[in-house]
């Protein structure tokens, strides 16, 4: 059934605006403008905070050259209220069609308001809610022609022919040329020569093939006089059997099917033919009906245009898509980072005239290389439409390709002697004869081919065979011989992960919990539960029956929602808790929100769920929203590939794309035994933002190849794309069971950080594919990628995106705690887990999990180990400067310390120079370094930063062991006293900094009297001297005074030193 759409907005309010009426107020009122259409509310007099509360609605706008796709919001001030004489802006915005949402997922924003002209001042901000609503559209009444409804009703089947004479002079044309009148009266506004009707909205570019339950626009009803209207049959001579079956036959074949029939867009041309037949699919344009009911109508109408290239550098043009924000945009890859595959495909579409009645199949065979198609489904046909594809340069190849149909009752082998009485017959062809396909060609057409070698049984099979690559849209679903068959866990799939949103629960209070006179003090709490997650408050201890908790609890909700919120009140006793009511709350009735603003609560009523009358138990007070402003972080942050937030609308223009080319792999480890011979089944796994891909998984190859390539969209390049390679179990899966439920081994992963690349250079290299286990570091092969980045925003706005938060606002306006993120991660991580493994085929858990980093912050030694040697490297520049200094003041280079006492008299006397100076030594430093920069195309995962080859096996296993652990306790006991171990160092460590702190403070304290009357004294006089003296000449004699000769140095520690080392702390207090 036909839809249109339709682009609501609804003006809530406007806060804070200006003064514009000369009286310190204003009358504001608000205009929109889209895609030619404009829309106003009334005006809120005198009023700087204007509460308008209307709906305006548009008809949603198609691509054109004449409106931007923008939605333009304009305040204005009414003159007609007030001295002005013309209506002054208040401001404006302007939203982007990116920023629609459908219906349901809308939430009040406040947007600030922007200047119209240069020198405007503006203040203030609109709250709006933007979404679109997709309406059906009635199908038209059937006319009738004025005249002849009785005839019309009695005369049900008078042939159409006789209906010409009542037709307008319009429907007598040439087809070709009525349609080009109709196109013309349309596109300009009007109805249609020659027809009373208007014509219905046109249906939307996202609109595919009609409902099939209803019937064509403009055709006759069911049950109405299509069959009266055909013209009587003349009598012909019956023929044969055979004969009428071949005519049969060769009819249906040459309509065309559903699927065929249905005239396919492309995306370079703007004129599409389209017959109005009743045998096509139905359009809603009402057509004058052609003379001849023999010829089809043609119709000629303009499309929307071509999708424009994006500006790419060093790169192949793509296309972007115009559909609307809701819809898939479709990329087109050029598979220009990988090699060409050629592979020969073989379509098998269907045969006729086979003497079975059975369920024939089909043995498609190149050299060594053979696969027998699924048995036949037998409509008028032996249907099959199965598709193979061989590797053309593989070993196995033959210059011959032989294709044949056999009974699979009898023997399928074709040295048999009872084979023939199950040979149907075949074809053979010369593979150097097979056409050559490269998209974005059109499918090459099956045809009918005559069965040779069956004997006295003849048949024809209809099929289609071509040369093409990987790129062939025909690939994905085919059976390929590099893989387990046509198993559906070996196919490549592109997976999104769920919407995730931040559910925040706000527990206030209770009322009317129990009678008052049975109430003494108790303690109660508020368990809230959402699919597996379960939170409680805190206990709350009340005497009057109205406890308060005033405690907020986060929940993970993917999206679509399908769950119900939760809470029961229990009365917590030493016997334990007793649930007093309960209450189920559906997420249809909880709002949405994507800033801090206040969410109004509200009262839910408590019963007892178990019993069927729904008895009083109370009442709750809660707020509930969906919190659209945060991030659900499912990565760790620092390798994070995404940090936008849940709210679409929030959602800022992508900077660019990073395209991956997933080569293959070389010198992988056996990581299985199968029937004795050691094997493995990989596949990869690439993850960036919610877009996950996997290839196909390529059997029993130990340097699979893939050569697959894809792309995403790039919001912020300080992001990380990983990608893992697995060992697939899931080949098995039909011959046993027992084997399809192992999970999937891991081989290795490597990560690329997006803002390491250089726009429009390929990055082609081999990267090592290593794995921590129990007995250490392994290598276990190595992985070829090609990554290319291409920047798509202009170069001050990607260089802005580096000033930006990397979080979104609500992170920073109300931050999570480190702890409470971790929980919600884990949380998310096993969300999406679930999601995806209810895909076709499965991505498993163990693979979404080692994707996602979820164990991530287990205890290791190790990595204790690392962070030490990485804090050293960090301060390590530090002490170099110290040791520079030093060594400096010693005069072991007199060269250098002359020209450090000539520095500090230039600085010291033109302190202006200072800040300068340090500049520009910091801009040489960056310089020189740039000599020594890293060679390494793209950084990957390194064993020595780990500290993973020179890791003990006992570390190892503590590492990988579960918790709770099921090691032997004199295993868990050595550990336990490790641990002791490394914490007494760890305490002498921060005792010492307290020392030092507690030191400084006792300075001023007056612990030690002598050593604080000292330094007061001190400083008194160090404030006089500075007073009466210089601040150069202090300055000027210090540095001399620091960098004086060794001859001039006492090898004793400085006086200062020794008096701060005398101070007294609190560790002599400390028991």
């Amino acid at each position: 059934m036909a839809t249109t759409r339709k682009l609501i907005v609804e003006v809530v309010d406007a806060r804070n605006l200006v003064p514009k009426d000369g009286h310190g107020t204003s009358s504001p009122y608000v205009v929109i403008d889209y895609y030619g259409q404009r829309k106003k509310t009334h005006t809120a007099i005198r009023d700087l905070n204007p509460t308008w509360n209307e709906v305006l609605e548009f008809n949603w706008g198609k691509p054109s050259e004449v409106f931007d796709d923008v939605l333009e919001l304009d305040v204005y001030h009414d003159k007609n209220y007030g001295p002005t004489r013309r209506n002054n802006s208040l401001g404006r915005i302007k939203l982007s069609s990116d920023q629609f949402v459908r219906k349901g997922e809308e939430a009040l924003i406040y947007y600030p308001l922007g200047r119209k002209y240069l020198f405007s001042w503006i203040q203030g901000e609109i709250g709006l809610k933007v979404y679109y609503v997709d309406e059906v559209i009635p199908p038209p009444a059937r006319p009738v022609e004025e005249g002849k409804p009785e005839e019309a009703k009695a005369d049900p089947a008078t042939p159409a022919a006789e209906e010409g004479g009542a037709k307008s002079e319009s429907d007598q044309q040439p087809p070709m040329e009525a349609a080009t009148n109709f196109g013309k009266s349309e596109t300009a506004g009007g109805a249609p020569l020659g027809s009373d009707q208007a014509p219905p909205p046109e249906p939307q570019a996202e609109t595919g093939k009609p409902d099939e339950g209803q019937p064509a626009e403009g055709a006759p009803p069911p049950n109405g006089p299509p069959e009266a209207e055909k013209p009587p049959e003349e009598p012909n001579p019956v023929p044969s059997r055979q004969e009428a079956g071949r005519d049969q036959a060769d009819a249906q074949a040459a309509t065309p099917t559903a699927q065929d029939s249905q005239p396919t867009p492309s995306p370079d041309d703007d004129i599409v033919i389209e017959p109005a037949s009743g045998n096509w699919a139905p359009q809603p344009e009402i057509m004058a009906t052609a003379a001849s009911g023999s010829i089809p109508e043609i119709r000629v109408r303009r499309t929307i245009p071509p999708p424009q290239p994006m500006p790419r550098p060093a790169a192949p043009t793509t296309y972007t898509s115009s559909d609307p924000p809701e819809q898939a945009q479709i990329e087109r890859s050029s598979f220009d980072l990988v090699e060409k595959m050629h592979y020969v495909f073989v379509r098998v579409v269907k045969a006729r005239f086979l003497p079975t009645n059975g369920k024939p199949v089909a043995e498609i065979a190149i050299g060594s290389n053979r696969t027998i198609s699924q048995p036949a489904r037998k409509t008028n046909f032996f249907e099959w439409d199965q598709t193979f594809a061989f590797r053309r340069d593989s070993p196995e190849s033959s210059s011959n390709l032989e294709v044949s149909l056999w009974d699979p009752c009898g023997t399928m082998d074709p040295l048999s002697d009872t084979a023939t009485a199950n040979f149907f017959g075949g074809i053979c062809f010369d593979v150097a004869d097979i056409p050559l396909r490269d998209p974005p060609e059109s499918p090459l057409a099956p045809q009918w081919f005559r069965l040779e070698g069956g004997g006295a049984h003849s048949g024809d099979l209809m099929l289609a065979t071509w040369i093409g690559t990987q790129a062939d849209e025909a690939f994905p679903d085919a059976w390929k011989t590099d893989t387990a068959g046509d198993n559906i866990n070996s196919r490549a799939k592109v997976y999104l992960s769920p919407k995730l949103w931040y559910l925040r629960a706000t527990i206030i209070e209770a009322q009317d919990i129990l009678p008052l006179t049975a109430m003494k003090e108790s303690s109660f709490q508020i368990r809230a539960k959402l699919g597996f997650q379960v939170q409680k408050t805190k206990v709350s201890v009340n005497a009057n029956g109205h406890p308060r908790w005033n405690e907020d609890l986060l929940f993970v909700a993917a999206e679509p929602f399908s769950d119900h919120l939760e809470f029961s009140l229990e009365l917590r006793q030493p016997k334990g808790p007793v649930v007093l009511g309960a209450a189920r709350i559906p997420f249809t009735t909880i709002e949405r929100r994507v800033d801090d603003r206040k969410v109004v609560s509200r009262w839910f009523t408590l019963d007892d769920q178990n019993d069927k009358k729904k008895m009083y138990k109370g009442r709750i007070q809660m707020g509930l929203c969906f919190d659209g402003g945060y991030h659900v972080m499912d990565e760790a942050a620092h390798v994070c590939s995404d940090y936008r937030p849940t709210a679409r609308q929030l959602w800022k223009p992508p900077v660019g794309t990073v395209e991956l080319g997933i080569i293959g792999c070389k010198n992988l480890l056996p990581m299985k035994t199968v029937n004795g011979k050691g094997t493995t089944n990989a596949y990869t796994v690439a993850k960036y933002g919610s877009k996950w891909v996997r290839t196909r998984t390529v059997s029993d190859c130990l340097d699979p190849k893939w050569n697959e390539q894809y792309t995403w969209k790039v919001y912020d390049p300080c992001t990380v794309l990983t990608i893992a390679v697995f060992d697939s179990w899931g080949v098995f899966e039909i011959s046993d069971g027992k084997e399809a439920t192992r999970p999937d081994f891991r081989i290795g992963k490597i990560r690329i950080r997006i803002s390491t690349l250089a726009t429009g250079r390929v990055y082609r290299n081999s990267y090592p594919l290593l794995l921590l286990g129990h007995s250490g570091v392994r290598k276990m092969g190595e992985i070829e990628v090609a990554v290319r980045f291409v920047r798509a925003a202009p170069t001050l706005d990607f260089l802005h995106v580096y000033t930006q938060p990397l979080l979104p606002l609500m992170h920073h306006i109300k931050p999570l705690g480190v702890a409470q993120q971790e929980i919600l991660r884990n949380t998310a991580v096993r969300i999406i887990a679930v999601h995806l493994s209810r895909s076709e085929p499965p991505l498993k858990s163990e693979v979404v999990r080692y994707m996602l980093d979820a164990d991530l912050n287990t205890f290791s030694m190790r990595k204790v180990r690392v962070n030490w040697f990485r804090i050293v490297v960090v301060i390590a520049s530090l002490i170099d400067i110290v040791r520079w200094i030093d060594d400096t003041r010693t005069w072991k280079n007199p060269t250098a310390t002359t020209l450090v006492h000539a520095l500090l008299v230039m600085l010291v006397w033109f302190p202006d120079l200072i800040v300068p100076t340090l500049a520009f030594y910091v801009f040489v430093i960056g310089v020189w370094n740039y000599r020594f920069r890293s060679r390494d195309p793209m950084p990957h995962l390194c064993p020595r930063i780990s500290q993973a080859d020179k890791v003990d096996c006992d570390e190892l296993d503590e590492e990988f062991d579960a918790v709770p652990s099921n090691r032997s306790p004199d295993v868990i006991r050595a550990r336990y006293d490790e641990l002791r171990a490394i914490g007494a160092r760890v305490q002498t460590v921060l005792g010492d900094f307290a020392t030092q702190g507690e030191r400084v403070q006792s300075l001023v304290t007056w612990r030690d009297p002598r050593a604080t009357g000292i330094f007061v004294g001190l400083c008194f006089v160090v404030a006089l001297i500075l007073y009466l003296v210089p601040s150069k000449m202090v300055a000027m004699a210090f540095g001399f005074y620091y960098f004086r000769h060794p001859l001039f140095r006492d090898r004793m520690p400085p006086p200062a030193m020794n008096f701060f080392r005398r101070l007294p702390s609190l560790s002599d207090r400390i028991m």
